[in-house]
């Protein structure tokens, strides 16, 4: 639980350390993820926080015919929030990341140990609260990976986050990127090869393209 949600912390502040370095045309670069630039993939990381919370989605409409990367209600869900914040400035944007996150990793410290514990709904299926935090690492890593590519600045490619994030890929757990909706839950169509096996890793993404075939998460966030 202590690694989860460190890993957690370490993995917003790399972003926002990220995204604070950009000039503003950065944040209109478009990214791997169909539709999106990188503004909309900084929305997405702090819009999952702000649904954690509880918080609605913006009153956006979202017409899913005209946008095939639309797959499920989920996406249709994480659209309208891009869109809702698609005419905001950038330092509009990392304010609202760095409230939102504020206020989840306040909530998840605050959690006792049955809360962390208990099964629910996750990305990958049903599992604990805890194994979705490790979901979220995985998660933010990778929008932060999409980011560097978009801007041309490499990083974090090591640390504790990065071997969180390979181990759950060699544990082959095919998570929300590696799964098909089936109008209930993912899934699971797509195990990840272990990955080179023990030790440190000198280009997980690199790692996790060629385990899955190159970035086929993008066909399911968004």
């Amino acid at each position: 639980r202590a690694a989860a949600t460190s890993n957690l912390a370490e993995a917003f502040g790399s972003v926002e350390s990220l995204l604070r370095e950009l000039a503003p045309e950065d944040w209109h670069r478009a990214t791997a993820l169909p539709g999106w630039d990188v503004q909309a993939n900084a929305v997405h990381i702090f819009s999952t926080e702000a649904m954690l919370l509880g918080e609605p989605a913006p009153e956006v409409e979202v017409d899913r015919d005209a946008l095939p990367h639309i797959r499920n209600d989920i996406g249709a869900a994480n659209e309208a929030w891009v869109r809702g914040w698609a005419d905001a400035t950038p330092d509009e944007v990392l304010d609202g990341m760095r409230d939102r996150v504020a206020r989840r990793l306040d909530a998840i410290r605050a959690m006792d140990d049955a809360a962390w514990t208990a099964e629910g709904f996750t990305p990958a299926g049903l599992d604990t609260y805890g194994r979705f935090m490790r979901i979220r690492v995985m998660d933010v890593w990778m929008h932060e990976q999409d980011i560097r590519e978009a801007v041309g600045r490499p990083g974090h490619v090591d640390g504790p986050v990065v071997a969180m994030v390979l181990d759950d890929a060699r544990d082959g757990t095919p998570d929300v990127w590696l799964a098909d909706w089936n109008g209930k839950a993912f899934d699971d169509n797509v195990a990840v090869p272990a990955a080179a096996g023990p030790g440190a890793q000198s280009d997980p993404a690199g790692v996790l393209d060629a385990a899955a075939g190159g970035r086929p998460w993008a066909k399911y966030l968004g």
